[in-house]
């Protein structure tokens, strides 16, 4: 069955036109809509098994049951339940409805209101702006405040958004009112749609609705609306104009008293892909009497479910027709397989079948029909159901345990305790084997960085296999095996674990024009104070002066200084024993000439790419590569690096600036825009001893609230760096939007997650975590991401608890990164207290975090067992017992003990 995937698309740019393919010609439906399907890499392990373990079941019930050792052959007794799994079922449903635009005069004639609705049960947002008369292109601006109704948040400086909802009791739609003054300057209202519990967008023919207000933009090309050129049905413009038709400047100056509106209403469906979510669960048991093996399929579905099923013989998995006798209401499917119609439960509350096999076959195969369209398998692969006792348990990989559905653990058979204890179990084994080898083969340095990259090859693998069933890194697991310290100078792209990172720079660091030069004399102190790794600004020649618009890639002088300044401020920090990692764009690049079409796609400089560089799907540059494979960045043309002549530049111009400069590793910018899969190339390429993404997403609002449980945003960033197969670490920003709310609201319960660990990227990966609390976006001058009344700055951290944040995040795992700003503040005393805290006691980014209380005004917790601290008004004080603790620093509703 294809599965229709909505993906949510965040404004990344100012006043950034939100454009989309699309997608019907009648419905509107939500954009980028991935109709394509994709198996897991390893899919057909997830509903395999091979040679599984006998198991042991306890007398007294026979839900009761636990995995037997590796040694252990007792047979399973007749009768006996040696099977029983249930797995989800997942399928899209589309729901069909109506959404209305309305346009109306309010009191008088120079007050109207414009008005938008749904009738689909959600969560929706109206994404808004205005174009203001003699605005060129396709650029928004924020409404005037007046024009705002209550409710709504800005987005940046180009955006409102409002949610909709019922105005009165009865009411068939939810809607918004925006009313606007005629007289105003305002010459269009644009929008577009959002459900917020999807995240997608809905336009109209692929544009986004634009009502305009003054009719010289007829004809302008982005003038659409309900049922086709709104601008026709709403403006009546006099008849001394109707011959303006140009878009020429003259047109730009028309007066707003020479414009009529005319009200309208219209209706447009719409339709909502909805995930509709089941179970099927299946158990097998040998028949005392008959010896046959009886399996039994039951699922919530209802309906007329049929099961498309065979048997097989062996691990081959081919298909084959059993002899009868069959269930009722089967019947022969071409000779190829059998399908039996499901009987309903009493009550009427989903459906099952008893099956009943010899005992010659190894497997049961089945998919679940709803109807001819729809199919319901296990991740793209057939059901597969061992019918064999000795095949219960999988004993020769992690891979083939796993199952979807197994976090269902109301539904399991088998003790989740005891198939994680066994997991656990074997890779302890394992390790204490390859420990002792190591100890008595392995004295070199070389040979134990190999062995290492190796080991983190296999555990980003490990954790590709895991993540579908279960968020969580498997190195929770693992931790325990860890030495407190990891060996020295061993890099597979994440450094040692006890990296200290500074970003050496912020948004106006470009304008001394000489900012090397005075990052230069700051080397010294900055290594002196703990930090290991600099991060350094983007150093390509830019369109933009703060470097994040690249153009000619090995034009390396900058606003910040020239190609032998860099090398020289590398070669210092290097002197003081820092690495430096460089900032490279790689998703977009500005071009240096125009195509026929007058479109900015054709490169020059060393990289003289043509438009085949350019990604095909974003409209505003006309690319013709392949589409992208991120989300696009519309200011500048997103790079296509599906091509081949694409990847090997990039690689050599990123092995050229390890060799020429000598940068020791990278940060990334805006990876969301392209496959992970990519980087990991890249990466491998040019061997960093250091790398970091920035996967830069909006965490889960409820109009304006945060959500407690953001396991959807930093699984996002997860799957990201397991795309680059862990051979990068990430941004938390999961953390640093948690750090917000907490601090801001005095919300401390938000600093731990339902299962009483870290609630960002740091409680999942800590390895690949690279948490932080402000950087040149965040603590600059450039405008608000979440506006609140008294904030300034783009999503600034709450002024005055700076030093809660970094007392978090220095004193917990991850790799922290402090912000140039903050080091050369009043702040500095205390950031030097808690740094020498995190190097005294050696935590590194893979400590052991408890938590022992996350309360409304106190959040504490106790790190590797030697540092105890708490953040919040609330009182704590470490337990007093076996463990001395001393005080060490404190701050404004901070405090930090280490263990005596």
């Amino acid at each position: 069955m294809s599965t229709v995937t909505i993906r949510p698309l965040l404004p990344s740019y100012r006043r950034a036109n939100l454009n989309f393919r699309d997608r019907t010609n009648i419905l509107l439906k939500p954009n980028y809509i991935n109709y394509s399907i994709k198996s897991a890499p390893n899919a057909r392990r997830f509903c395999s098994f091979k040679k599984l373990q006998k198991i042991t079941v306890s007398s007294s019930t026979s839900t009761s049951t636990s995995p037997a050792t590796s040694t252990d052959t007792t047979p399973v007794r007749p009768g006996d339940v040696f099977f029983k799994e249930t797995f989800p079922l997942k399928r899209t449903h589309a729901v069909e409805g109506k959404m209305f635009v309305r346009l109306q005069k309010g009191k008088d004639e120079k007050n109207w209101q414009l008005s938008v609705g749904c009738n689909i049960p959600g969560k929706w947002i109206l994404h808004w702006g205005v174009s203001f008369v003699g605005d060129n292109g396709s650029e928004w601006d924020q409404p005037p405040k007046k024009m705002r109704p209550p409710g709504s948040v800005s987005i940046k400086d180009y955006a409102i958004e409002t949610p909709l909802k019922k105005l009165a009791e009865g009411d068939v739609f939810d809607q918004v009112n925006i009313d606007f003054d005629t007289r105003s300057d305002i010459a269009a209202i644009n929008f577009v749609l959002k459900d917020e519990e999807t995240g997608a967008w809905y336009q109209h023919r692929g544009r986004d609705f634009k009502v305009p207000l003054v009719d010289y933009l007829q004809h302008d090309g982005n003038v659409i609306g309900a049922l086709g050129q709104l601008s026709k049905m709403i403006l009546k413009a006099d008849t001394s104009q109707s011959g303006i038709q140009d878009s020429s400047s003259e047109s730009c100056e028309l007066k707003q008293e020479n414009k009529h509106l005319e009200g309208f209403y219209e209706e447009l469906p719409i339709v909502k892909e909805i995930i509709i979510e089941n179970t099927v669960s299946v158990s097998v048991r040998k028949c005392p009497e008959t010896a046959k093996t009886l399996l039994n399929l039951e699922t919530d579905l209802t309906g007329d479910v049929v099961v498309h099923w065979g048997v097989c013989r062996d691990d081959s998995k081919n298909w084959e027709i059993p002899a009868e006798p069959y269930p009722p209401e089967t019947i022969v499917f071409k000779n190829k397989a059998l399908r039996t119609l499901l009987q309903p439960k009493e009550g009427g509350k989903g459906c099952s079948r008893l099956f009943t096999l010899d005992e010659e076959f190894a497997g049961f195969l089945f998919v679940l029909k709803l109807n001819e369209n729809t199919w319901l398998k296990c991740m793209e692969n057939d059901f597969y159901i061992p019918l064999t006792s000795s095949s219960c348990l999988p004993a020769e990989s992690v891979q083939e345990m796993l199952i979807p559905g197994k976090a269902e653990e109301a539904t399991q058979e088998v003790s989740q305790t005891a198939y994680t204890a066994g997991i656990i179990k074997e890779i302890r084994n394992l390790v204490s084997d390859f420990s002792s080898d190591i100890s008595r083969k392995t004295k070199s340095k070389e040979a134990q960085k190999s062995i290492l990259l190796e080991i983190e090859k296999l555990a980003a693998e490990a954790y590709s296999i895991f993540r579908t069933t279960a968020p969580t890194f498997f190195e929770e697991a693992a931790v325990e095996l860890e030495e407190s310290k990891p060996p020295a100078k061993i890099s597979p792209g994440t450094g040692t674990g006890f990296e200290i990172l500074c970003q050496g720079f912020n948004w106006e660091s470009h304008k001394s024009g000489r900012w090397y030069m005075e990052l230069k004399e700051k080397a010294t102190e900055l290594s002196s104070l703990g930090f290991s790794v600099i991060w350094l600004p983007p150093p390509t020649e830019s369109v933009s002066p703060e470097g994040y618009m690249p153009r000619d890639l090995y034009n390396l002088s900058s606003r910040y200084g020239n190609i032998d300044e860099l090398k020289d401020v590398v070669n210092k920090f290097h002197d003081v024993g820092m690495k430096i990692l460089g900032d490279v764009v790689l998703n977009h690049r500005c071009a240096h000439y125009q195509n026929q079409n007058g479109v900015w796609n054709i490169f020059g400089g060393r990289l003289n790419w043509d438009d085949r560089a350019v990604v095909a799907d974003d409209p505003h540059f006309q690319g013709q590569g392949n589409k992208s494979s991120g989300d696009n960045f519309h200011a500048a043309p997103n790079i296509d690096h599906s091509q081949d002549f694409v990847r090997k530049d990039i690689k050599e111009w990123l092995c050229w600036l390890r060799n020429e400069i000598g940068y020791d590793g990278w940060r990334l910018d805006f990876v969301r825009g392209f496959w992970g899969g990519y980087v990991k190339d890249y990466l491998e390429a040019t061997e960093p001893y250091f790398a970091v993404g920035e996967y830069w997403d909006s965490l889960s609002y409820t109009y304006g609230e945060m959500d407690h449980n953001q396991d959807a945003h930093r699984q996002r960033i997860i799957d990201w760096i397991n795309a680059a197969s862990g051979t990068a670490g990430a941004f938390d920003v999961t953390t640093k939007g948690i750090l917000h709310s907490a601090l801001d609201r005095c919300e401390y319960w938000r600093l731990s997650d339902e299962k009483g660990k870290p609630p960002g990227v740091v409680g999942w990966w800590p390895s690949r975590a690279v948490t932080f609390i402000e950087n040149h976006d965040t603590g600059s001058t450039q405008y608000t991401f979440y506006v609140t009344p008294f904030l300034k700055g783009h999503w600034r951290f709450p002024g005055g608890r700076e030093m809660q944040g970094y007392a978090y995040i220095l004193t917990h795992p991850g790799t922290p990164s402090v912000f140039y700003d903050h080091i050369f503040s009043h702040y500095r005393q205390e950031i030097e207290a808690l740094l020498s805290v995190r190097k005294r006691n050696k935590i590194h980014c893979r400590s052991r975090v408890e938590i022992v209380k996350a309360e409304r005004d106190v959040y504490a917790a106790i790190i590797d067992e030697k540092v105890a601290m708490k953040l919040g008004p609330g009182h704590y004080e470490p337990p007093s017992g076996s463990q001395n603790w001393s005080f060490v620093t404190e701050g404004r509703d901070y405090k930090v003990w280490e263990a005596a």
